[in-house]
Parts: structure tokens; C-alpha cells; sequence
């Protein structure tokens, strides 16, 4: 057996040794737009398709709203599972942990953004963008043909789209989150899911489907986990090299944990199906309560994203962090409308 394993870490290693070295290259390059690259791996996480591109598409269409949040959930539960099984690793640990840049050591820093916990393949910010964004570039794709019947206007969505997803990527490689060849399978994959998702959007439908799923999302994961650790799977050992390697301790936190993932999507999907349930039709606003809607929505979810939650007690972090992407999408899709429908209808009678 070892004699089939040896040739295999010896090729990733090579793999993984070149990747470090486009790394290299592309922050010699690209340091001079550091800000530019941080905030592009920003608006490509996971956290930003629920709290960024699903308020910002649900007041334009309902459905491409829904589907938006449906293709995160998915993608992002999926990215979870894959990284549990592929073991990819993360280039920040892996220079040190490799031992072989003794003589010729990179010349390559972290950022606030590089240590993630989680293992590295596939790429979970290129997975969800990928995924996420397809729906949002294929649907204003139809929208544009359908009012101008251009196939240039047409194809304006689809080219912005792999610009972004191309974007993120390089922000990936750039601050040593990932090796190029993640961020490939994790584009790929999502693209799939994507296209697939689209096509399958939960709404309406009744409160029960999901329970089952955001149960089914928890349960099935943590089985999964229980699965793995009795098998002699050791499930925790990326958050050991994350803590081993990364410049600051500070830079770590625990909402990059592959648990909080989980409870983001079991959490979103749970407050899909009561957003849904409270409010099956949503609310008829015109254009400017419409952007109200918008305006509001960014002020509601930035303080809620910025609630304190206590890392040293994880049982309770992990619940209050389910909780609060439970509240996502009724803030989104009934409070903060509602809100609006009543002050604009106050103000028609008036």
C-alpha cells in the first residue's frame, strides 16, 4: 500500500509546491491592491450570498430571491460534506507543515481573512459564489432578452458572472486560503449545483419540508461526524494546523469552523420555510418602497450580523448561531416589507 501512497503524496506535494508559487507570484504582483483583493474574498463568502445577494435579489423577484438562498444553503452544506471527505489542505499550513521551502522559502504573508479552520477542497467561497451567482446572472440574463431580445445584452450577465467567479478565485490563491486547483473544483462543482438548483426552487412549499431539511441538513451531518470519529476519522485536525500556523491567534474565529456552516445552513433553511409559512404571496410594494425594503434590510442584517456571540461556550455559540441565520429570511421576506406595506399604505390613505 505504501508503495501506491508514496507516488501519490509525492505528485500533491508538486501540485501543492506550484500552487504556492502562483501564490507568490500573484501577491508580488497584486500587493498594491491588497484592499481590492480582501474585500473581493469578502463578497465572495458563504455569509455574504445570505446576508448580501439574497436581500439584494428577493425585492426584485421572489423567486430568484428564493432560489438564491436555496442554491447557498445547498452548495455551502455540500462544500461542508466534500471538505470532510477530500482532506484538502490549506497553503498557509501547508508551507510549514510540507518542510520543503527549508532553503527556498516563499516569500508570501497572511491577511485577516487567510485562516480559515476548515479543510481546503473544494473551495467553499468559489463553490457558493459559483453556484449563487449563476442563478442571479442566468435570471437577469432572461429578463434582459426577454424585454430587448439582444443576445449581446443577453450575454452581459454570463460574462460579469465568470469575471466575479475568475475574481474571487485569485482573491483565494492571493491571501492562501486555497491552492489554484481547489478553486477550480470548487467553480466547477458550484457552477453544476447551480445550473441544477435553479430548476428546483422550494416556493412555495409547506412549512414541513423545511423542517425536514434544516433536521435533516443537522442530523444527517452530525451522524455523518459521529460516523467518521468512530471510524477513527479525526474530523478536527485542519483546526489544529490553522491554530499551529496562522500569524495571529486573532485571525482565527469560530464562525470558520465547518459546524458553523452547518448551523448556518440548517438555520437559513429553517427561516426560509417560516418566512414562507407567515408569508406565502409577500407583500405587492411599488419601486420606491421596494428600495425602502432594500435600504432598511442592510441596516437590520448589519446589526444582526454584528451581535457578540460567546466563542468559549461552542454549544451556545453554535445555537445562537443557528438562530440568527434563522432569523435571515423572515427579516428579509416579512418583517422588514411588512414594515414598509404598512407605513406606504398609512401614507396612501393619508
Amino acid at each position: 500500500m505504501s508503495v501506491l501512497v508514496e507516488p501519490a503524496r509525492l505528485k500533491m506535494d508538486a501540485i501543492h509546491a506550484q500552487g504556492v508559487r502562483i501564490a507568490e507570484a500573484l501577491q508580488n504582483r497584486l500587493m498594491d491592491h491588497e484592499k481590492l483583493w480582501l474585500s473581493i474574498t469578502h463578497l465572495g463568502s458563504p455569509k455574504a450570498a445570505f446576508l448580501l445577494c439574497f436581500p439584494a435579489t428577493v425585492y426584485l423577484s421572489r423567486r430568484t430571491g428564493v432560489a438564491v438562498i436555496w442554491a447557498a444553503i445547498i452548495s455551502e452544506w455540500l462544500n461542508l460534506i466534500f471538505k470532510w471527505v477530500l482532506f484538502g489542505e490549506r497553503p498557509f499550513w501547508w508551507i510549514g507543515e510540507s518542510q520543503l521551502f527549508r532553503t527556498n522559502q516563499p516569500q508570501v504573508r497572511q491577511f485577516p481573512s487567510t485562516c480559515e479552520t476548515g479543510p481546503g477542497s473544494p473551495s467553499g467561497h468559489a463553490m457558493v459564489t459559483a453556484a449563487v451567482w449563476w442563478v442571479m446572472a442566468s435570471d437577469l440574463s432572461a429578463f434582459l432578452y426577454a424585454r430587448t431580445r439582444s443576445v449581446v445584452l443577453m450575454a452581459v450577465p454570463f460574462l460579469l458572472y465568470l469575471g466575479f467567479l475568475l475574481a474571487v478565485g485569485i482573491s483565494r490563491i492571493f491571501i492562501l486560503a486555497h491552492f489554484p486547483h481547489q478553486v477550480v473544483a470548487g467553480s466547477v462543482t458550484g457552477f453544476v449545483l447551480g445550473y441544477a438548483l435553479s430548476r428546483v426552487v422550494p416556493d412555495p412549499r409547506p412549512l414541513r419540508f423545511f423542517v425536514f431539511l434544516s433536521g435533516g441538513l443537522l442530523l444527517g451531518t452530525l451522524l455523518m461526524h459521529w460516523g467518521l470519529e468512530r471510524w477513527g476519522v479525526d474530523l478536527s485536525w485542519s483546526i489544529a494546523l490553522a491554530e499551529r500556523w496562522c500569524a495571529r491567534a486573532d485571525w482565527i474565529h469560530l464562525d470558520t469552523a465547518p459546524f458553523s456552516s452547518l448551523m448556518r445552513d440548517s438555520g437559513a433553511a429553517l427561516g426560509l420555510g417560516l418566512a414562507q409559512h407567515w408569508r406565502p404571496q409577500g407583500w405587492s410594494l411599488p419601486r420606491a418602497p421596494r428600495a425602502l425594503c432594500m435600504a432598511l434590510t442592510s441596516l437590520a442584517l448589519y446589526h444582526l450580523n454584528r451581535l457578540p456571540l460567546p466563542p468559549a461556550l461552542p454549544v451556545l455559540f453554535y445555537g445562537l448561531f443557528f438562530a440568527k441565520h434563522a432569523a435571515v429570511p423572515p427579516v428579509v421576506m416579512v418583517l422588514v416589507p411588512g414594515l414598509v406595506h404598512c407605513l406606504t399604505r398609512k401614507g396612501d390613505k393619508d
